[in-house]
Order: C-alpha cells, then structure tokens, then sequence
C-alpha cells in the first residue's frame, strides 16, 4: 500500500493485519482532494482603483481611530493641568504614539501578516496553524494541503523556522498555551466592542453639555443611551446597505478636524510644533514623576481603534489601507491633536472638553452633527470586528454555536450575529448607564486594548518565525521594541484598575471561561468519537445487508470523524431493526484557510465493497464560508457523489483489475494517465467527465489492446449504481444526527466535573442544535441518543 495512505489521527502505528483492513477499506481522501494549486496572488490595482478603495476603507476600518481626539486630552489630565508644558510632553507621547504603534506596526508590518486579507488573532492563529501542528483537534490530513487557499512553507530541516516549529509541536501544553493567548486576545476585542460604543457615543453626546452648561450629565446619558439602541437595532441591517454613508462621513470628519487643528494652531499658538522634538517626553517624566507615568493611560486612548483596524482589514488590499492612513488619517490626527495641544496653552481649565471647546462658534453644531455621526460609524467599525472574530473562533471550535446571518451576498465577511449582537447592547448600555463618566470607561478602554497588542506582539513573533521566515535578528528588533513600548503601557493601565480598568478585565474573564470550556468539551468529545469508532472488519462481518434490514432511502450520518466509522452508527444498528439502502457518513469540517474554493468543497470516498452502499463525504469549509442552507447542501454533495462514482467507474473501465478498490496499482496507473492528458481528477462541479472518455484511451505498458468492452461493463455498472441511488433518494433522506449528552467520569477531578457537567453542560442547553445549523427539516431529522464519559 501506498504510503501516503497512512491516516494521522491514527499517529501511523502498525497495529498488525487489522489496521491494514481497516486502511484498504476505509482509506483517507487522497485522490479525491483536489490537484489545482493555483495560490492566490495579490491583484495589482491601478491607481484609479486604489484611490476609491482608499476612500472606501475609512469608513470601515478607520472610525474608531479617528474618533480618539473627542477624549484622550481629558483622560490624560482627569485632575487638571497644572503646566503648560505638561501639554507639549502629553503631545509628543501622542505624537510618537501614532508614529511607532499604528504607522510603523499595524499598518506596515502587521497588515501584511493577514490572511488572504483577513485580519485579528484567529486569522494570525490560522496562518500558525498551517505552517505547524498545533490544531488541538486533530482532524485535518494531509489532502487538506492541496486546496487552492491552503498556502504553507517548507522549512530546510536545519533552519531556526524548523526548530521553532518543533519546539512548538514538541508538547501539547506549548499548543495549549498559545491557544489561551488568543483567546486572551479574541475576548479583549470583544470587551472592545463593548467599550468602544460606549466611550465614543457618551464622548460626542457630551457636546451637548458644552453649549448648555447647565444641563445634567443624566440627559447626556440618556441621549448616549439611545444612540447605542439605535446603533445595535440597526445591525441586522449589515453593513452593505449604510455603508455607502461611512466613507464621505468618516472623510468628512478627518478633514474637519485638521482643518480646525491647522486654525488652533494659527490662533492660539504655534510653539505646539516643539512636541516633534522627543525632548519633551523626557521632560514630561522628569517632572510629573509617578503621575506622569499613570496618564500613559490616557495617552493610550489615542491608538485605540488600531487592532480594530486589524481585524476589520477584510476587502482592501494593503495598499489601500496603507495610502488612506498615511495620506489621510495620519496628517489630520496628528494635525487634531496638535490644534487641541495649542488651544489648551491658552485655555488649560477646558481640558474636560478641550476638543469641543476648540472648535469655532460659527461651525460648532454641524461638527457636533458630524461628531455624532463619527462616532456611531466608529461604534459599527468595532461591532463588525467583533462580529468577525467570534465567525472565526466559532470555526475552530471555541465558540458556543450562534446563529451567523450574511448580510452581503458580495462580500462574505458581513456578518450579523443576533444573539452577540443583543449581548453587546445590554453590557454597552450598562457600561454607559454605570459610570457615567468617560474617564473611568477610557481606563477601561485602554486595559482591554494594550492585552489585545501584547497578544498580536506575541503571534507575530512566530510568524516572522514560521511565516515569513525572517532572520532572528530582525524577530528580535521587531519584539523588543514592540514590547518596550507596549509594556510600559501595560504598566501605566495597571495602576487604574481599580479606577474602571477591572472592567474588560471582567468581561475579558468571563469570554476565556465560555470558549475555554466549549473548546475543552470539543476536544473531549473528538478524542472519545476517534478512540470508539468501529472497526471496518465487524462492519464487513455483518454482510452487504449489515445484518439488518434495508429499507429505501439514503441515510446521512453526520459525524466529526474524517475516517472510520462513528460509534453513533453502531448505536443505531444495535437499537434498531432496519438501517438505509443507501448509507453516507458526513463530516462537516471547518479547516485554518479563510475560504474553501466550491469546486473543492466535497471530498467524496466509497466504504467497503460496491454491495454494501456505504459512502463518506466530507465537506470542507474555511471560517470566512457560508455554510449553506441544507436544499442545496444536499444537492451539492449527491452531485459530487454521482460525479465520483461517474469517475470510480471511469477509472476502473481503464483497468483490467476486478478489485472494487481505486487504490489497486491498476487503478493507479490509470489515473496517473488521465491526469497527464485531462487535467485533475476531483469531484469538483467544474470536473464533469463521464465513462465515455475512456473509450479511446490507450493504457500505457498495455501494449495495443484497447479496454473498450472494459470501459462498457464499468458504463453499465455505472448507470445500474446511478439508478440504484436515484430510486433511494426519490423514497427520502433521511439526516441521522447524534444527540449526544457529555458527562465527566467518577473519577475526574472537581474542576473537570465542574467544567463537563455543569459549564459545557449549559452552554449546550442554549447553543443552536446542530439540526439547526445544517438547516436539516425536523420532517427528514433522527436523533441518536447516546452518553459520552470524558
């Protein structure tokens, strides 16, 4: 037998004579896994082409950075400013702030680490994942390698990459680790889009105050409040059909406020300008000391909305991205805050709104219009992202199963996720309503954004490793001072925790406990399916009718498994009288690539002899796919299994071997051939070749004699098959779904009873049923009771 043939989640031991039946009937999906290898490649825009996608990326993935100045000047002095040239310090940290974190970090460096264009930790997860076995379900193989999108390095044995990559493969606690860091990160982006709706709404409502003195800070509040509803009742919208709004909006807005910034400083005064001088940071320390260290706090505030950036990155191409921040958001954020710097020289006492008090009287209600507007665009900006990253972490099984609506058939990274999106509204409304207070909310805000950057320091670290392949000495200089700058952030935010930071720290926990746990049970119940699963030779012990009767019909049995037979199957023969004409194991798998290319989708395998029926699909999809509703998923995947059997019987019509196994060396040969002269053999629906083909066909090493009448009985076998199937699914098919209850065993210790039987336990009482997210009609639906003691 071929040795590529060996199954991985089996580790490839020999296990004698039964392993090897088990291998030649039920062998893992090579031939069927696809031959194209054309990778996608990075379009080049023309310049026209560039300019409107720069355009169109501000209103997606720059509102919440471009909202920062409504708050960062107030939340660095919250007391008061005692000096004046504490102003010009507090700037040039601001200034070189946006220089170091979003410029030189994200957007030149980090962006380029996306995947596909998808961006946030799981998107940088994936990447990792391809390049090293640290999946914790084992369930990809091999043939998962030759889809299209599936893009990985190979590493010389020697190389400081491979030694990485062993190092990380070496224990599963290193694999575990680097799982609980992203998740970390994905958790604190959720807190974001938490706290982001709330600090930027409850910042612009504040204008309102400042052209009414008098007014209560609970009108305020209530204005907040209803904004933030309005904001999250819109979502199911999407983002396709307001979005044409967000760009002129967010453009607008970034124009306005350097344009007021380049009149500040004119008018108040232009001495601001020495802040480029990175002197005065070190004058800013020296005096201020201890106080001056904990309003890096504050100063945080004005990179916030960068790891947004990130995972909102979806749809532009970097260039893009790159010429919109450095044409656009840069110069007018840094021109923004310099004017604010320069007004309050003059006015040190408005600190608490210096970004409204600083704007002209005469242009003061429509830039707190556009303010508004902002601000809600930065809120949607942060409530996608989020969206996005749970889409993501749902697909590699550490999140709870949610209802995900695509909103836009054009673009498949708008999503709108009901039951999240309801959840962010009640704790956004009850961060509002809570404190009342920005100041308390920013040092919430900048705790949940400094972990999420020490988070994405960390990933890229191993992707310049195992990715990119950089040299060691360029790793070094990159996280080092990633983490100089990053730390002493981190070190500032500490000491407000007890002031509002505790918050996302709260919220932060409460997610990592949920996706932990879902992925643990995950993982759990994968182990316990791949140790029971039966064995093929006491499949073939029961006969082609299975030891049961056979009545019409096709019987789809869903399983996680990728090869073998699932224990649910047995279950169900053992407990009932009958099973179908027609059996098909169905493994629905998510794999690390963003996108599975359709006519890759299906990988379609036959299960012991012609007689018995029994068939294997495994459908493949990447965390950015639709899974699709289940009328045409089930058209989808009994057209790739009429396709396979069309190309099983092709292929045995080349060959004079009468064994009913593709992998004789016949066969092999055979298709060797047909791939050199037509091109790939998959079960895609671009592939559509029928028996006839290989009428013509001349075998090599087969001398003259020509396999017609071959090439005709395998026809005929195939039409009688054809029609067999046709008649069974004319008479129903029938979804067979395990209903599975997860119990930890006796002697497991109190915090995996805790996590099993109590944690897991409810998160499946409320997650979708698996009925639901196949779509499967509850007329055509069997459930399969059964308990799993983990």
């Amino acid at each position: 037998m071929d040795s590529r043939m060996g199954i991985d989640e089996d580790s490839g031991e020999t296990k004698g004579g039964m392993w090897d039946l088990d291998q030649k009937l039920d062998q893992p999906m090579d031939e069927e896994a696809g031959r194209l290898k054309n990778m996608y490649r990075e379009k080049n825009f023309s310049a026209l082409l560039l300019l409107r996608l720069a355009f169109q990326s501000l209103g997606v993935v720059y509102g919440d950075l471009g909202t920062s100045p409504l708050y960062v000047f107030y939340n660095t002095f919250p007391h008061g400013i005692d000096d004046t040239e504490d102003v010009i310090g507090a700037l040039s940290l601001i200034i070189y702030s946006l220089t170091l974190i979003p410029l030189l970090k994200y957007v030149f460096i980090v962006c380029r680490a996306n995947d596909n264009g998808q961006g946030g930790t799981f998107a940088l997860y994936s990447l990792l994942c391809r390049h090293a076995k640290i999946k914790i379900i084992p369930n990809q193989h091999r043939t998962d390698e030759d889809l299209t999108t599936y893009s990985r390095s190979t590493f010389h044995e020697h190389s400081f990459a491979a030694k990485t990559k062993r190092w990380l493969e070496a224990y599963p606690f290193r694999k575990n680790s680097l799982l609980i860091l992203v998740v970390t990160g994905t958790c604190t982006v959720i807190g974001d889009g938490i706290l982001t709706p709330a600090i930027s709404v409850l910042s612009a409502s504040g204008g309102i105050k400042v052209d009414h003195p008098k007014m209560s800070n609970d009108v305020v509040v209530v204005v907040a409040v209803i904004i933030l509803v309005g904001l999250f009742s819109l979502q199911h919208y999407g983002t396709d059909r307001v979005g044409w709004l967000f760009a002129p909006v967010v453009l607008l807005w970034f124009l306005l406020v350097g344009g007021i910034g380049i009149f500040n400083i004119w008018k108040y005064d232009s001495s601001v300008l020495r802040a480029f001088s990175p002197v005065y940071i070190y004058r800013y320390f020296k005096r201020r000391k201890m106080e001056g260290w904990t309003s890096l706090g504050g100063i945080m505030l004005s990179i916030t909305g960068t790891e947004t950036l990130f995972a909102d990155l979806a749809h532009f191409p970097v260039s893009a991205i790159q010429l919109a921040f450095t044409v656009i958001v840069f110069p007018c954020l840094l021109l923004t805050y310099t004017g604010q710097a320069a007004y309050l020289m003059q006015n040190k006492e408005h600190v608490v709104d210096a970004f409204y008090r600083s704007i002209p009287d005469s242009i003061y209600w429509p830039v707190f219009v556009i303010a508004t507007l902002a601000a809600i665009v930065a809120s949607q900006a942060t409530i996608s992202a989020t969206f996005s990253i749970i889409k993501q972490a749902l697909a590699h099984g550490c999140f709870p199963r949610v209802k995900v609506v695509h909103t836009s058939k054009k673009f498949l990274s708008q999503i709108y996720i009901p039951d999240i999106n309801w959840i962010l509204m009640v704790l956004c409304i009850a961060v509002t309503a809570g404190f009342r207070n920005q100041s308390q909310i920013g040092n919430a805000y900048g705790t949940a954004v400094v972990i999420v950057m020490l988070v994405t320091t960390f990933l890229m670290t191993l992707i310049m490793l195992l990715v990119w392949r950089c040299h060691w000495v360029l790793v070094l200089l990159f996280t080092v001072l990633s983490l100089v700058v990053e730390c002493t952030y981190f070190s500032a935010v500490l000491f407000k925790v007890d002031q509002g930071g505790w918050v996302p720290l709260v919220i932060a926990a409460a997610f990592l406990v949920i996706m932990y746990v879902w992925h643990y049970g995950t993982v759990k119940r994968y182990e316990f399916e791949m140790h029971s699963k039966v064995s093929m030779a006491w499949i073939l012990g029961l006969g082609p009718s299975l030891g049961l009767v056979r009545v019409p019909g096709i019987g789809l049995v869903y399983t996680e498994l990728a090869s073998g037979v699932p224990h649910i199957f047995s279950h169900f023969i053992t407990n009932l009288p009958a099973v179908h004409s027609v059996v098909v194991f169905v493994c629905v798998k998510y794999l690390p690539v963003y996108t599975v290319p359709e006519d890759e989708r299906f990988l379609v395998k036959r299960i012991g002899p012609k007689s018995f029926h029994m068939f294997r699909c495994v459908a493949r999809y990447g965390y950015k796919d639709l899974h699709k509703k289940d009328e045409e998923f089930e058209k989808k995947l009994f057209d790739n299994l009429f396709l396979f059997i069309r190309l099983e019987n092709m292929m045995e019509g080349c060959s004079d071997s009468d064994e009913y196994s593709l992998y004789g060396q016949q066969t092999q040969n055979s298709a060797d051939y047909l791939l050199r002269n037509n091109g790939s053999l998959t079960t895609g629906n671009n592939n559509d070749f029928t028996c006839s083909t290989v009428d013509s066909i001349i075998l090599p090493n087969q001398g003259n004699n020509t396999v017609t009448s071959s090439a005709h009985e395998s026809s005929q076998a195939e039409v009688d098959e054809m029609e067999f199937l046709n008649r069974c699914r004319d008479a129903g098919v029938v979804h067979i779904l395990g209903n599975t209850v997860v119990r930890a065993r006796r002697d497991s210790r109190f915090y995996k009873k805790i996590a099993i039987d109590y944690i897991y336990a409810f998160l499946r009482k409320i997650c979708r049923e698996n009925s639901v997210i196949f779509n499967v009609p509850h007329e055509s639906l069997l459930n399969v009771g059964q308990i799993f003691y983990v």
